[in-house]
């Protein structure tokens, strides 16, 4: 059953949406916070979740989600307090646990309030926080779905639907079976993604797995990248997952060759200094970076824009046409432009 949160509707065959988490406590709110959430929002984030540890950060939140066009996200744990007062502000959905704020009145007064403004919650089950009574499963994953149960049925006494669940574990095929029994017994949407994945390569590497797994059995919603790493490169592993199995086309496909010894063209640092440039680009386009002539128009002529090195210049093609020779020092200026020109 599809989800409003906010602008964006989740679940019930819309588009996989596209999230990350903010990275730092949030106090005061600046033009610099504002302008770099339209930054992520410009390289695909969708939806942006935040800590919201105490009443302060609560008050930053909903100041920050009346400053902003993206549905921003509150993530609570154990004081119900908090969550009522999110819910005083345009805040997009809250994430909490009905069972770990304590009292059974507690929990009534979060699910009555949102169910009065129509605020979804996301429900967040997590292998190494499973309950007291749950810890001691063999089988993980059906503890984890037991969880989930657990939460739902306090959410159904209240007659709540508008949720969202998560199933996460550090281990992937954890993850999986967690997810896919939720998804055979229950149709609520699912955020998908492995937590405490790990640094970039180790966390992009599970998560995928993980992800495309579940998504080429068309469960999961929305997807989140965790990762010890920038909130960008979440955004960007995520795009590309969504993007190589033909889920959404949300902006560029980038190809680079891996450099050899013909290489003359230095691609890691070039792909490093325009990688966030490319990505604000929305169009749905094939752009190369390549180290030699061998690699450059030849095997990348169906690219829309490329660039690689040849002798001592540099040549800028398009579907395999040479648009522009320039010098090394001169690359980065001229294949700006040619993206501009995109």
């Amino acid at each position: 059953m599809p989800v409003q949160v906010g602008t964006l509707t989740i679940g019930g065959g819309h588009p996989i949406t596209v999230q990350t988490m903010w990275k730092e406590p949030l106090t005061a709110i600046d033009t610099i916070i504002i302008d770099k959430i339209s930054y992520l929002s410009n390289i695909g984030c969708e939806l942006l979740r935040f800590a919201v540890p105490d009443i302060e950060s609560a008050q930053a939140l909903g100041e920050l989600a009346g400053r902003v066009k993206m549905p921003l996200v509150a993530d609570i744990h154990f004081d119900y307090r908090i969550a009522l007062r999110c819910m005083d502000f345009p805040i997009a959905k809250i994430r909490i646990n009905p069972g770990n704020i304590g009292a059974a009145w507690k929990a009534e007064e979060v699910i009555k309030k949102a169910k009065g403004k129509c605020i979804p919650l996301r429900i967040g089950v997590n292998a190494g926080s499973l309950p007291r009574v749950l810890s001691e499963d063999k089988n993980v994953a059906e503890a984890m779905v037991k969880a989930a149960e657990m939460e739902l049925d306090i959410l159904e006494k209240y007659g709540f639907s508008r949720v969202i669940f998560s199933l996460k574990s550090s281990d992937i095929d954890t993850t999986v079976a967690a997810n896919i029994l939720f998804s055979e017994k229950y149709n609520y949407p699912l955020h998908l993604g492995v937590t405490e994945a790990g640094p970039l390569v180790q966390g992009v590497v599970k998560n995928t797995l993980a992800v495309s797994s579940l998504l080429k059995k068309r469960v999961g919603d929305t997807i989140r990248i965790s990762l010890s790493d920038s909130m960008e490169n979440e955004i960007i592993a995520a795009k590309a997952i969504l993007q190589s199995l033909g889920l959404r086309k949300i902006g560029i496909e980038v190809i680079s060759c891996p450099t050899c010894g013909r290489t003359v063209f230095d691609v890691k640092t070039f792909l490093d200094d325009v990688k966030y440039i490319i990505h604000k680009v929305h169009k749905n386009i094939t752009i190369a970076v390549m180290g030699c002539p061998v690699n450059g128009p030849g095997e990348a002529r169906h690219a829309d824009l490329g660039i690689t090195g040849a002798g001592n210049s540099v040549i800028i093609f398009r579907k395999g046409k040479i648009v522009r020779r320039v010098s090394s020092e001169q690359a980065l200026k001229a294949f700006k432009e040619e993206v501009d020109k995109i």
